[in-house]
């Protein structure tokens, strides 16, 4: 996870800078918890720094050095945020806690990013250790099923394009995609096209691999990990979760 995201951290916030549908829900979440909030895998503070403009306190993790690189440039020009905001480099799946949380998130496709299942239990068995006695775990994932119904292809897909706010250069971003439905792993290779004054086109090509997870399975790993599955939403205002729904938002507390 971590080379890919260093690799095209300089486009990450521009790249997502529309992705805001989920941060009424985690302002929502904050004021319903008692106790600290963790965001895992928190890269550059898109999370974070909203929860702290709200006026919650937050700890993030990430084990990515140019993504929290990018974070701490951020919190540098707001510095009315700082107290609100910590977060350490470190691996998720291993960092021993000294505190408890009472809410834990994995965001936007985090759990993605652990392919095998010996990281996946180590990561929620580690969560599940630092999870307050009321606390709860919400997980945002993709629906899988849409994704495995639908024909593949090896077409280019234009993703979408935008200002490199650092240089001013139009960036297109573009994706070539196979899923392994044996292995529910999404490959992608992210290719950024940077097209500089001149018309000059300098390409970044950025593969990328997501494990897809069907809800009965990811349950069982759950309490596997000690947690129970209290809530399955289908988008981030709270819609019910089925078939059709584009989002799976996960809630569970420990048992």
């Amino acid at each position: 996870m971590s080379a890919f995201y260093s690799s095209v951290a300089r486009f990450y916030d521009a790249e997502n800078s529309d992705k805001t549908d989920d941060l009424a829900m985690y302002s929502k979440l904050a004021a319903e918890t008692t106790g600290g909030i963790l965001d895992i895998g928190c890269g550059a503070g898109r999370v974070l720094i909203h929860l702290a403009q709200a006026g919650y306190k937050a700890h993030g993790i990430d084990n990515d050095h140019a993504m929290l690189s990018r974070l701490q440039d951020k919190l540098e020009l707001l510095p009315a945020l700082q107290e609100r905001v910590s977060f350490l480099r470190a691996d998720a799946a291993k960092h021993i806690w000294s505190r408890e949380f009472g809410l834990i998130l994995l965001t936007y496709n985090l759990l993605m990013h652990f392919h095998e299942l010996d990281g996946q239990i180590a990561l929620l068995r580690n969560l599940r250790a630092c999870l307050a006695a009321e606390g709860r775990l919400v997980i945002d994932l993709p629906n899988a099923g849409p994704a495995f119904a639908a024909e593949d292809s090896d077409a280019l897909n234009l993703e979408r394009s935008f200002l490199d706010p650092d240089t001013g250069h139009l960036i297109m971003l573009q994706s070539v995609s196979y899923l392994d439905r044996a292995r529910q792993v999404l490959n992608v290779e992210w290719i950024y096209d940077e097209i500089d004054g001149e018309g000059m086109v300098k390409r970044l090509i950025a593969p990328h691999q997501l494990r897809y997870f069907f809800l009965p399975e990811l349950r069982l790993l759950l309490e596997r990990c000690g947690f129970a599955v209290r809530s399955v939403q289908g988008d981030t205002e709270g819609a019910p979760y089925d078939a059709e729904s584009e989002r799976m938002i996960v809630h569970a507390v420990g048992i």
